[in-house]
């Protein structure tokens, strides 16, 4: 963790720490040690739903800012204020407000309180995300980092003087997924969220790959720039966030409950899967200006003759041939099966350090 802030911090960046479970009184050893090691090496805030382990941090690291999980089920302004006047600095409103209750929130709460909303990735089935379902089916508990999205798995229904007789939920010969919500994405509704008072916009990301994180983040981070810059400008360019949305592996999209209350529409009953329209082949590890090659960890199979697209952590992406890569040891080669196969790759463009190449699936 000492590694992770520092270098975060060397790029300007912050990281806030979860601390948002529900605490039995075996979880209160060493809980003000630890706070006081996270102070000590530099974490910007804590997250945080129990009022009790709220009491705790406020009294053993009073100047480290805490924020309020969307697991606190904040939904209304008198609890948002609740936890202002205890000291809190930022609210993570439940999933499960419209963006005129938002709204009317930030309008009842002082101005130095910030508002974090959802605003893309899978959406839980529970409350808030206070699901049992995995800690009951796997012993992976959600509310402590290890769902194991039970929620996700197909179900049928038993009658208990008929053991073994299976009877699907939905007239579906293959069974129903009856919990299994669509992704949301409100990446086409930046300036109603920004005019609704929200001031972080939270993407979630559970269980997902560095490469969906990447994706996502670019595609919300130039549609954000791009609003506050120019509205015109952000307008003109819905299709191509939502493109660059859909290269990475996602469900159906859904706006959730900010517009209305979420219907049979907002889930997927006939499966779990994802929909990837492209595969994350590399991750650049060097790049040589004055030969052209770059040196590139594989990810997934890739020949020579295929065309790949080049994308950059900023900037626009950029797409090209396969035309010559080499292996570890200099020796010429076609394809690259190999997981995590060293190569050396001729590109057309300059490239950084953690730049990814993909292709169409």
């Amino acid at each position: 963790m000492v590694e992770a802030v520092n270098y975060a911090h060397e790029r300007n960046k912050k990281i806030y720490v979860t601390a948002n479970i529900y605490a039995h009184n075996e979880d209160f050893e060493g809980i003000e040690d630890y706070f006081l090691e996270l102070e000590k090496i530099g974490v910007d805030a804590l997250i945080i739903s129990d009022p009790g382990i709220f009491s705790i941090a406020r009294k053993v690291i009073p100047n480290m800012e805490i924020h309020i999980s969307t697991q606190a089920n904040n939904t209304n302004y008198q609890s948002a204020l609740f936890w202002y006047n205890l000291g809190a600095k930022r609210i993570v409103v439940a999933r499960e407000l419209s963006l005129k209750e938002i709204s009317e929130i930030s309008k009842h709460i002082p101005k130095d309180f910030d508002i974090e909303a959802f605003v893309h990735g899978a959406m839980c089935m529970a409350y808030s995300g206070r699901c049992v379902l995995s800690n009951y089916m796997t012993g992976r508990d959600a509310n402590r980092g290890e769902c194991a999205h039970a929620c996700r798995w197909k179900y049928h229904l038993m009658e208990e003087k008929r053991p073994g007789e299976y009877m699907p939920v939905f007239e579906d010969e293959r069974g129903t997924y009856i919990y299994n919500s669509k992704d949301l994405c409100m990446i086409k509704y930046i300036p109603q969220m920004i005019d609704a008072g929200i001031h972080s916009f939270k993407i979630e990301g559970r269980m997902k790959t560095s490469y969906y994180v990447a994706a996502v983040v670019k595609a919300y981070r130039e549609a954000i720039d791009d609003c506050l810059e120019n509205i015109e400008k952000y307008n003109s360019k819905l299709d191509y966030y939502i493109e660059e949305l859909s290269k990475s592996s996602h469900r159906n999209f859904s706006t959730g409950f900010y517009f209305n209350k979420p219907t049979n529409e907002d889930s997927v009953y006939t499966n779990n899967s994802y929909i990837r329209n492209y595969d994350f082949i590399a991750l650049v590890e060097s790049y040589d200006k004055n030969t052209g090659f770059a040196n590139i960890e594989q990810r997934s199979k890739f020949v020579v003759g295929d065309e790949i697209e080049i994308f950059k952590s900023n900037g626009a992406n950029v797409t090209q041939v396969v035309k010559e890569m080499y292996d570890e040891k200099g020796k010429l080669i076609t394809e690259a099966p190999h997981p995590k196969q060293k190569i050396k790759i001729k590109l057309d463009t300059e490239v950084n350090k953690f730049d990814m190449l993909r292709k169409k699936a």
